[in-house]
């Protein structure tokens, strides 16, 4: 509206102007090698306006001619960065997809025409990745490196190579270099994870806390990784310096109220200064948010002197706390197989091998407890060992394929800190459908019991009818995938079986 404004604004001006100019005539006169001109004022400024214009127009010619040779050079550099900016496109959206012949077609492309663009070097380095080429990718790191607006972005390709190739020390120094330049959360992170690879907990508790002030790590992770590193080393002190011990493992479990390695040192050590009350708060606190056989270990025995029917009303009290959790059911159970209530152990373990459950190895060896506590040994603990041993794993501390039955603060393949989940095992064995069930083969007695194939597999189904609930002579056989696995005999050849008046006994009936 402005510009409008000021627009009409010139406009009066200049009719105004030459309204003024028309009022007042007058004449021009040019006298020039003996020529004589005459003219009014106004066809005098016309013919000084019309040369100017002329002035303007062959400049600009002559200009123009002579900048035509830049003018395209520009031209054709215009034309190469599209090119090869088109070519980035390409290979970026190709490394995106996973078609190596493109990506790599598309960084060579995209190097001919931008030699100096740092997003060549970037695509090459991605391309190679692809390609699973790493002395190419480290070589387009290396010249990241050396270029300034490119170097952390090498550094931090250099530093993920070399964690490919597994050489720590490398991946350290690249980190740390990175770290001098600018200090970002994956270079605090790497430092740390170095130390705690190399078991320097309180090291790599120190940089942690340094990093900490620059904000260089998210809250919820720094509190998560301050509260394992507290728990490793309390790990370390707790038998040379318990009180040291209690108070970083007071501060983790502060940190992380369900961290289950801090709550059951806390729990270990306050026992052993008899704060028995104090054990008992802590991990009835703690079972809602992480029921873990270790917490329920320790708080059944708590007392040395309670008798067995005193650790079944302590498992009956911490089973309240969480009672459908499947922890909760186990420490129940076998709390009362020890004190020799049977019923209530039953009850326990029904909802866990029910038909339709897949009850884990643990369970199965309760269950042959059970009988073998109650109806003595016989067919019945043969059968539950056989399928304890296809049975599912049970949870463990898991961490980039390490099984490990007790917690660790870091893994022991890759050095990262609290990598151990607990989780059940990735069960590799691929037994198709037609295999779920237990085949029984009646073949001739070995003279000695089969040997138990010890690959993973599937559990047994539960017995459907009292026949298949039934011991027998006959070894249970089973075909999958990778051959025949053979389970030791329900009843040894030595083994007297069921007496004449004894039945066998259904699902319903051994449950």
């Amino acid at each position: 509206m402005i510009r409008v404004l000021i627009f009409l604004l010139i406009l009066i001006g200049l009719a105004f102007g030459e309204a003024w100019l028309i009022d007042r005539p007058g004449e021009i006169v040019l006298t020039w090698q003996g020529y004589r001109v005459e003219t009014s004022v106004l066809v005098g400024l016309g013919v000084i306006l019309a040369l100017a214009a002329a002035l303007v127009f062959l400049w600009s010619l002559l200009r123009y001619g002579l900048r035509l040779p830049s003018l395209l050079s520009i031209a054709t550099r215009s034309r190469r960065r599209d090119k090869g900016y088109a070519a980035l496109s390409r290979g970026m959206i190709a490394v995106g997809a996973g078609d190596v012949q493109l990506a790599r077609k598309s960084a060579a492309e995209a190097q001919k025409y931008l030699r100096h663009e740092p997003l060549t070097l970037l695509l090459r380095a991605q391309a190679a990745q692809l390609s699973n080429d790493p002395s190419e990718a480290a070589r387009a790191f290396e010249e990241m490196a050396r270029r300034n607006e490119t170097r952390l972005l090498g550094l931090r390709g250099l530093h993920s190579e070399a964690q490919r190739r597994g050489d720590a020390e490398k991946a350290h120094h690249f980190a740390s270099a990175a770290h001098e330049i600018a200090p970002l959360p994956w270079t605090a992170r790497a430092g740390v994870e170095h130390r705690a690879a190399a078991g320097d907990w309180r090291n790599a508790l120190a940089t942690l806390e340094s990093e900490a002030g620059a904000r260089h790590v998210d809250k919820t992770t720094r509190e998560r990784q301050r509260a394992v590193l507290e728990t490793a080393i309390a790990l370390e002190a707790a038998d040379t310096d318990p009180e040291e011990a209690l108070r970083l493992v007071r501060a983790a479990v502060k940190r992380q109220p369900g961290l289950v390695p801090a709550i059951a040192l806390n729990a270990k050590l306050l026992s052993r200064k008899g704060e028995i009350r104090k054990v008992t708060k802590l991990i009835e606190t703690a079972w809602p948010l992480s029921p873990h056989p270790d917490l329920a270990k320790i708080y059944v025995n708590l007392r040395p002197s309670d008798s067995n029917a005193d650790r079944l009303a302590r498992a009956l009290a911490l089973a309240r706390l969480a009672p459908r959790d499947v922890e909760s059911r186990i420490v129940v159970a076998r709390s009362a197989i020890a004190a020799g209530d049977f019923k209530t152990a039953r009850e326990n373990m029904v909802p866990l091998i029910e038909a339709g459950a897949r009850p884990t190895t643990r369970m199965c060896l309760i269950m042959a407890d059970l009988e073998e506590a109650e109806h003595g040994a016989g067919g019945y603990v043969r059968e539950w060992l056989a399928r304890a041993s296809r049975a599912p794993h049970d949870p463990a501390w898991v961490a980039d394929g390490v099984i490990s039955d007790h917690w660790l603060p870091a893994s022991p393949v890759t050095g990262k800190l609290d990598a151990f989940v607990w989780q059940r095992p990735i069960e590799r064995l691929n037994i198709g459908a037609e295999a779920e069930e237990a085949i029984f083969t009646p073949i001739p007695a070995p003279p000695a019991p089969p040997r138990i194939d010890d690959a993973p597999a599937k559990a047994l189904s539960p017995p459907q009818s009292e026949a298949a609930a039934a011991p027998s002579s006959s070894p249970v056989a089973e075909e999958s995938q990778v051959g025949q696995v053979i389970f030791p005999l329900p009843a040894a050849p030595d083994d007297p079986g069921q007496e004449e008046n004894q039945k066998p006994r259904g699902l319903a009936q051994l449950l």
